[in-house]
């Protein structure tokens, strides 16, 4: 439910500074037109605090209650119907505190119609107030509601995206360790040791999107580990960070799908002998990582290479920073570069 524009101290301080100007113009003009300043001022006590009532009446009936655009008709009519009665009651007690008043009565009769007609404007005015106080106040609402449920519809994604890259290693790393067992037992062991190492590490990283590079490449290393295993002396790491000391972050578990992207186009698709380049700079504010990897222009397709891995660090990304340009991928002779930018939080 919206709140009274009567709880904020600046509307209060306006509402009563208005309300007693108002109050004393009445009674100056009534004045003026030759009646006794007590018979002004009474005439201008009643009135408008029985016009301050009406007004807030208005007020708290709209909080609850707002007509559709094609029903403001109501409020109009509501709007007549109240001044009608305020300006009656208003007569009523003037007439029983001044006792005697013929000429005034006569006056207030003449003034009749001047009086349903303020009283029509101020009651119309502090509907329109009211209904625009409320309508703002929803809308401000609608938005935020809009923005959670973005957010956690964002989030879930994300999460959903994380996980999604755990099965396919994990169950290359087990038929791995399950191809070792028995030609390599202490091997397989070394590998488990390391995957479970990788897992927890995984676990606690899951509730924190965000990390520092260092940490990244810690990580990172654990899982280039398990695959050198894998692979024997086939892989090869090459890790060049630039950023030492200044604290660089960038989203958990953002780095691993890119190097398996590179570990597949590199090893599967060649016979030899491959190194993983994996660099690492600070470029105008960004965090620039670039991934490079062998190919074979024969059996491999570098230029797709945007499996799920890829495809997913773009959409990542894309989520974190409504960015479509902060992955990039081209080919140097038979060298495939995968680059990505990370925009710094301030």
């Amino acid at each position: 439910m919206a709140t009274s524009p009567l709880k904020t101290v600046r509307f209060k301080l306006v509402f009563a500074l208005c309300w007693a100007c108002w109050g004393i113009l009445h009674a100056y003009v009534l004045n003026w037109f030759g009646f006794s300043w007590k018979v002004a001022v009474w005439d201008s006590v009643i009135s408008n605090l029985l016009l301050v009532g009406v007004s807030l009446l208005i007020t708290v009936t709209l909080q609850f209650y707002i007509p559709q655009k094609n029903r403001y008709g109501y409020i109009l009519g509501l709007c007549s119907v109240l001044a009608l009665i305020w300006v009656l009651l208003s007569r009523t007690l003037v007439v029983l505190i001044i006792n005697g008043a013929t000429a005034y009565e006569s006056f207030f009769s003449k003034s009749f119609p001047v009086r349903l007609a303020i009283g029509f404007l101020i009651t119309g005015c502090m509907a329109l107030i009211s209904v625009l106080w409320y309508t703002v106040q929803d809308q401000q609402e609608i938005e935020k509601r809009k923005t959670e449920a973005e957010k956690l519809s964002k989030d879930a994604e994300l999460y959903k995206l994380r996980q999604q890259l755990q099965p396919h290693f994990l169950f290359n790393s087990l038929n791995s360790i399950n191809a070792l067992i028995g030609s390599q037992p202490q091997q397989a062991r070394t590998m488990i040791q390391q995957l479970s190492d990788f897992l927890r590490g995984t676990l606690r990283r899951d509730d924190n999107q965000w990390t520092t590079l260092e940490e990244e490449l810690q990580h990172l290393q654990l899982y280039l580990e398990i695959e050198k295993v894998r692979f024997g002396h086939r892989l090869s790491t090459l890790i060049k960070d630039e950023t030492a000391g200044l604290k660089l972050q960038l989203p958990a578990m953002l780095l691993q799908p890119v190097v398996e992207n590179a570990i597949k186009f590199g090893l599967y698709d060649t016979t030899g002998d491959i190194t993983i380049s994996i660099e690492a700079k600070k470029d105008d504010g960004n965090l620039v990582v670039q991934v490079s990897n062998p190919f074979d222009p024969q059996t491999a397709s570098p230029k797709k290479g945007t499996g799920f891995g890829l495809s997913s660090v773009q959409r990542r990304l894309y989520l974190l920073f409504a960015r479509n340009d902060l992955l990039q991928t081209q080919t140097n002779e038979q060298v495939f570069i995968t680059t990505i930018k990370i925009p710094q939080q301030k």
